[in-house]
């Protein structure tokens, strides 16, 4: 399988591999935009050939440009690592990490970093560990910072405030977004769609810089999120089925607190007399 590389000279006639069959929708023209910027601070994407039937693709930057909120200086970090549909388990997301390690080192980088989740969007622990990564920290929900090290460098590692950073948003729906994913530009508009139909106060937080990012994200995938009343609803793409299923949840278990604290107050105000 030839692994095609994508760079400010070739994106153009390449395109690359999400959504690249839409490449006149929005979310597409804002990821290429966003390419450009990026290509200039070190920005590596690989691809699976189209033409040979490969779909997949990696893409990583020098850990001071991650658009991810953490402190990964002197380590190459992995963005996304995606193989999907007749290329899978055919070693080929193996063969896209392995050109990501070999340029960390040609760099004199201290190793390799990757965020993981158990949830959506995001590539499982598993494989990393079978690779030579190994955890080094964690965030809430199911967020691991995972690590290839080359040397005995500091590790890379999160930020600890992730509940102060959502209550900073406050109340209504608050859809935190960036262009580095061109399935964002569709996901925010189901969220203020379905915010608007359940008659939520809406905010949309536009994060334009790795500095943003790292300061203002409150979840470690740090280019999308939709935060509730102050809490995280999701951190990637929901359809409008399971946009609209989590808004009844979320809003039904908050009316059942407020209802038991009204219940609380008269119980606490009887104690307080007695």
């Amino acid at each position: 399988m030839k692994i095609v590389d994508v760079n400010p000279y070739t994106v153009l006639k390449t395109g690359f591999f999400c959504k690249i069959s839409q490449k006149k929708c929005e979310g597409y023209q804002q990821k290429l935009k966003w390419l450009e910027a990026r290509f200039a601070e070190g920005l590596r994407m690989k691809m699976l050939s189209l033409a040979e039937g490969g779909r997949g693709f990696i893409e990583y930057i020098p850990g001071e440009y991650a658009w991810r909120p953490v402190e990964a200086s002197g380590y190459m970090f992995i963005h996304c690592l995606w193989v999907v549909g007749q290329s899978k388990r055919k070693g080929y997301a193996s063969m896209l990490l392995e050109e990501c390690l070999a340029d960390a080192q040609r760099q004199r980088m201290n190793g390799v970093a990757m965020i993981t989740s158990e949830g959506n969007w995001l590539v499982g622990k598993r494989f990393l560990f079978g690779e030579g990564f190994e955890s080094v920290d964690s965030a809430p929900p199911t967020f691991e910072l995972l690590v290839n090290k080359f040397n005995r460098a500091p590790l890379p590692s999160f930020p600890k405030d992730w509940d102060a950073r959502m209550r900073r948003y406050g109340e209504g729906l608050t859809v935190i977004r960036t262009d580095q994913c061109p399935y964002i530009d569709e996901a925010t508009g189901l969220a203020m769609e379905a915010a608007e139909e359940f008659g939520l106060k809406t905010r949309l937080v536009e994060l334009r810089s790795c500095k943003d990012v790292r300061e203002k994200a409150p979840t470690p995938y740090g280019v999308f999120s939709i935060v509730l009343n102050g809490k995280l609803l999701s951190y990637h793409y929901l359809t409008k089925k399971e946009l609209y299923s989590r808004l009844e949840e979320a809003l039904r278990n908050e009316k059942w607190i407020r209802q038991q604290k009204r219940k609380a107050r008269p119980a606490a105000a009887s104690s307080g007399k007695s």
